[in-house]
């Protein structure tokens, strides 16, 4: 065999994967309830990532008006991107304070400042009605107060009993989930029920 031939064989320094810390990795079994849990965790210690938790929050009461304001309702459903017949599509009026709002004493609204949750529609700027009385759930949309900062995130509920993991997922890969740990002041202070959507202002 030549010595040209010898050369191209053999392991090249700087050769195979790259890997994210710069350091020889391990194969772990874990549970698969908990791989969700651990990958958003591990992608959370990024440096580059943004963390938008804020006690400069604007809270508003919801103010009623005792007059209802009834907005025509089409009657069918609409297909985004093809017409659809108008004659005889209005079918009755909705009240939206009847729809926005469940339970009034528990209701306000906040207005968004971040980008985290971009990936499910909520940008900044928009108006999210907030119920305390809805007990939160796997899943919701929630805001959470962590150690006097506020932020929105969508609630993550992993296990049962002393087992139980909480923590929030944020929905664009450019900012940080965030886990609570022993210690940290958490609560979740309401349920996002509705998303308000200025679309003239984009």
């Amino acid at each position: 065999m030549s010595e040209q031939s010898k050369k191209r064989g053999g392991r090249r320094d700087g050769a195979g994967p790259k890997f994210k810390y710069n350091e020889p990795t391990v194969t772990m079994r874990i549970p698969q309830s908990r791989v969700e849990y651990l990958k958003a965790w591990l992608h959370s210690q990024s440096p580059d990532l943004r963390n938008d938790s804020s006690n400069n929050i604007k809270i508003q009461t919801i103010t009623i008006n005792p007059k209802a304001l009834e907005i025509p309702l089409m009657l069918d459903y609409v297909a985004a991107g093809f017409p659809a017949p108008v004659a005889e599509a209005i079918d009755r009026g909705i009240d939206f304070n009847k729809e926005l709002i469940r339970n009034r004493a528990s209701t306000f609204v906040v207005t968004v400042n971040s980008l985290s949750m971009l990936n499910i529609g909520i940008d900044i700027g928009d108006k999210l009605v907030v119920d305390r009385s809805i007990e939160p759930k796997q899943g919701h949309v929630v805001l959470a107060v962590i150690n006097t900062e506020f932020t929105v995130k969508t609630l993550m509920i992993e296990g049962i009993g002393d087992k139980k993991i909480i923590w929030l997922r944020a929905e664009n890969p450019d900012f940080a989930s965030i886990f609570p740990m022993d210690g940290d002041d958490f609560l979740v202070w309401g349920v996002v029920t509705n998303v308000l959507k200025d679309m003239l202002k984009k």
